[in-house]
């Protein structure tokens, strides 16, 4: 008998923890705008820029659902691009040196897949396979914010921070492999701005540039639903 209450009230806790942690997430989709609003998003194009090494670069990044990513980036008077789709993607970066287009390796195909969700993991997060779990509190910047762990069906880790009073995510921290090495980025929003779609967006984001780098960019524009041609997602040189 002690087994059996033992094993209702490890039940009842796990159940309640699930609940906790869809509660989390509906506070957060209602924050942003509303699941009903980011499930009619089908593109989004943002403009931005920051600096690296006193350097202006500015960013175009236009995003389809499930067909394809693309960041135009233009820096020191050159402009270059990386593509992802679903199954094939390219790099042209001539301030690294490249002289034209080349394949994106298989591993960055598989990275980039998750970018191509331009509606957020966490809407309808069950039916995409993801799967969520509530890991308590954690400190960010002085506030207990909520920490949730998100394993996304390609099998990739993020951990969110959200905001216990705005229900904004502050922060967020991604674990993958890249090269064989087990690697953390770390992103941080701020400065949320509603958009006409009634979406609200972080218009501040400081980007992982690589270990120990990070750069803080600033959106100047948001675009929502514009018409997005297939060649887009094509390499133009």
């Amino acid at each position: 008998m002690k087994l059996a209450f033992l094993s209702a009230a490890i039940l009842g806790a796990v159940t309640s923890f699930a609940q906790t942690a869809d509660e989390v997430v509906d506070k957060y989709i209602a924050a942003i705008g509303g699941k009903d609003n980011w499930k009619k998003v089908t593109t989004v194009i943002t403009e931005g820029g920051f600096q690296v090494q006193g350097a202006d670069v500015s960013v175009v990044s236009t995003a389809v659902l499930g067909k394809g990513t693309r960041q135009d980036i233009s820096v020191m008077g050159m402009t270059g691009y990386t593509i992802i789709t679903p199954t094939e993607g390219w790099t042209y970066l001539p301030f690294q040196g490249q002289t034209k287009a080349e394949p994106a390796t298989p591993e960055m195909v598989k990275l980039g897949a998750d970018q191509l969700d331009v509606q957020g993991a966490l809407v309808d997060y069950k039916t995409k396979g993801h799967a969520v779990e509530l890991l308590g509190t954690e400190d960010v910047d002085g506030v207990a914010c909520f920490k949730l762990k998100i394993t996304f069906k390609s099998g990739k880790v993020d951990t969110y921070y959200i905001d216990p009073k705005s229900y904004y995510l502050v922060k967020s921290v991604t674990k993958q492999s890249i090269n064989g090495q087990e690697m953390e980025l770390t992103t941080a929003f701020s400065n949320y701005q509603k958009i006409p779609e009634g979406l609200l967006i972080p218009m501040a984001v400081s980007v992982p540039l690589g270990p120990g780098m990070t750069a803080d960019m600033v959106l100047k524009k948001v675009e929502i639903n514009k018409p997005v041609a297939d060649s887009t997602f094509k390499p133009s040189n």
